[in-house]
């Protein structure tokens, strides 16, 4: 237990200190034709004005969250059309944040802040994402705009959300979590002026753990401004007491986890694909570094053995706490900081072993003192977006091993979506299970049966999905030999896609349900249109129903609605299928918009016809707001 705590320990703490990548859809990117271009203009103009339609029934909207979710998508997606309007909509958008802030301000003055809203969270959160989402779409277009944004809806001290005391266990508030955010998204489209705001926190004692971001992002307009910040950096980190200072010991771990840079463009970019953030430091100042942090670490002490109820012996297993609500001591902070630098250094005792060898032994006996484990630990970041093949059987080599396995299977499946079934084959020879293998096979079987131009017999494939024993997988089987018979054996591919539409063609009773039966409506968006219409049809209907039954009961059972009307919120599943049945007329609508406007306009409650609408408008424009933006999606 104690080396699963310190694992999970090691590898949140860096999960954390990364920023997380958003999913961006992807079109092809062939080059266009003359006829292509034209389909593009027509595409942009229905969904300018369909835009438009969005935001004149936005105004009709009660609750001030709802109009300001609206206003941050529609800015983000005007900026490149219209920049004066999206700037103008940036700017409403901050008014009604900031009112926001001020009125739940008055509230937790006269009534704590401990008030839940209907939904059993603090008022003030729901805010402060809006300020987030609000902020970062903002950077993605202007950097001086968003710090603008970020010091004009900044809310009251009585507002900030609640449980941010600094300690052991929250070195950070939402507030500088989002600053730090802010600056590493600045450094993509402006570092120079990301490197100014920099050193200015660093000046004030602050310690951005963003800034290795933007020495990078400086080093490709800028190398020697961008030597010059490194060493500013380590200069400040090296003064500073790592093991009282939480927000130093953080910015550290992010320094180190990548590694050095490297002499050899080609090392540095094999880095960065492996640790998922490029490397910061040159090499002699990584080792100075690495050498002050080991020294640091190694103060950590073993946990003690405590006393609890009836004289029973408790070993504790984590970081030393104090007990609730007493403030931590000096040293019980310095063992939390100690012991979070030691667990950090499991990702980086490959570094240790090439460049510190003398202090590999010391910190490799610290780690089985303290319980943790002696083998690096990898971090994941670098398996995120959408990894080759290759990259995730390099992820899978150094992965513990409680996840090797679904790394390397993965891996197979994706060799075989890349069109590479001999090295799927390879992969599954050398790393999976029987059972995996198995499986695999038959799917590399069925693959290469259908793409031949005489194709696989019906029953056959029947009998391999006989074979799967839940609906799911059975229905993911057909949809998958449907795509791979698409170009060589199209018959097939349609007779496959009607069999999954039997599958999925009855009133949905739950989520999962309504996802299969938009599955399906996907696949038959690229050979028959018309057939994806006639799936999405009746789900309007029921979602409908779903709807109107969501706002009788609410107050009682859920509460979508407030004020009578339905959040725009993402956090249910109504919401979510209602944004994926937008994703979904959004690629019809690039054949038949007339058509995939008249069907979005059957949602009857106004806030689910702006949702899907918004979602259109984005599918059409190909565009992905920036940060977490989107209107109650979640990418999967």
């Amino acid at each position: 237990m104690k080396k699963i705590f310190v694992f999970t320990l090691a590898l949140g703490f860096f999960c954390f200190l990364q920023p997380p990548v958003q999913a961006q859809e992807k079109w092809p990117t062939e080059q266009p034709t003359a006829e292509d271009q034209e389909k593009k203009a027509e595409r942009e103009k229905n969904a300018y004005r369909l835009l438009d339609q969005v935001l004149d029934e936005a105004q009709s909207l009660r609750l001030t969250e709802n109009r300001v979710r609206v206003q941050i998508t529609a800015a983000d997606l005007l900026w490149d059309q219209n920049q004066g309007r999206a700037r103008s909509l940036f700017t409403m958008a901050a008014e009604g944040v900031a009112e926001m802030g001020r009125i739940q301000a008055m509230s937790f003055e006269r009534r704590g802040a401990q008030t839940p809203d209907g939904g059993g969270r603090p008022q003030n959160i729901r805010s402060f994402q809006l300020r987030q989402d609000l902020v970062l779409a903002a950077a993605r277009h202007d950097a001086a705009l968003a710090y603008q944004l970020l010091a004009s809806t900044k809310p009251p001290v009585s507002a900030q959300p609640p449980g941010e005391q600094r300690g052991p266990r929250a070195p950070f508030t939402s507030e500088e979590n989002l600053e730090q955010t802010l600056l590493a998204r600045i450094g993509a489209i402006d570092p120079k002026l990301a490197a100014q705001n920099a050193e200015q926190m660093l000046e004030k004692g602050q310690f951005p753990r963003t800034i290795s971001e933007v020495i990078n992002q400086l080093a490709r307009q800028d190398p020697e401004a961008a030597q010059k910040l490194a060493d500013k950096t380590l200069k400040r980190v090296q003064a500073a007491n790592l093991l009282t200072n939480t927000d130093a010991a953080a910015l550290v771990q992010a320094l180190l986890s990548p590694g050095p840079r490297q002499p050899s463009s080609t090392n540095q970019t094999t880095t960065t694909q492996v640790r998922g953030r490029a490397p910061a430091l040159e090499q002699s100042a990584y080792v100075d570094l690495l050498s002050s942090v080991i020294d640091a670490a190694l103060k950590a002490t073993p946990a003690q053995v405590q006393r609890g109820p009836a004289n029973q012996r408790r070993i504790q297993t984590g970081p030393v706490t104090a007990r609730p609500n007493t403030p931590p001591t000096e040293a019980q902070i310095e063992q939390n900081n100690a012991r979070r630098l030691l667990a950090g250094l499991q990702v980086v005792l490959p570094m240790v072993d090439q460049y510190l060898p003398s202090k590999a032994p010391a910190l490799r006996q610290k780690l089985t003192e303290m319980g943790m484990s002696t083998s690096p630990v990898m971090t994941f970041n670098g398996i995120q977006g959408n990894p080759t093949a290759d990259a995730l059987v390099q992820a899978a080599a150094t992965a513990p091993q409680q996840v090797q396995s679904r790394l390397y299977q993965q891996a197979a499946y994706k060799a075989l979506e890349e069109g590479d079934a001999e090295r799927a084959r390879q992969i599954a020879n050398d790393h999976l299970s029987q059972k995996a293998r198995d499986i695999l096979m038959e799917r590399i079987e069925l693959q290469e049966m259908a793409k031949k131009p005489d194709g696989a017999r019906l029953e056959e494939i029947r009998q391999a999905v006989a074979k799967l024993q839940s609906d799911e997988e059975k229905l993911n089987l057909l949809l998958q030999v449907a795509q791979d018979a698409q170009k060589d054996n199209p018959k097939l591919a349609v007779q496959l896609l009607d069999e999954a539409k039997q599958m999925t063609n009855r009133r949905a009773s739950n989520y999962n349900h309504f996802e299969q039966q938009l599955k399906v409506a996907h696949a038959f968006a690229e050979v028959d249109p018309a057939r994806s219409f006639e799936i999405l049809d009746p789900g309007i209907s029921h979602l409908n129903e779903l709807l109107g039954a969501a706002a009788l009961l609410s107050g009682f059972e859920i509460n979508m609605f407030r004020d009578g009307e339905m959040a725009l919120q993402d956090g249910n599943g109504l919401t979510r299928i209602i944004n994926q049945y937008g994703r979904e007329l959004a690629v019809l609508a690039r054949s038949d918009f007339d058509r995939a406007e008249t069907l979005a306009g059957r949602f009857q409650v106004p806030e689910s016809r702006i949702m899907t609408r918004l979602a259109m408008v984005q599918g059409l424009l190909a565009q992905t707001p920036a940060g977490s933006t989107r209107i109650a999606v979640r990418q999967d």
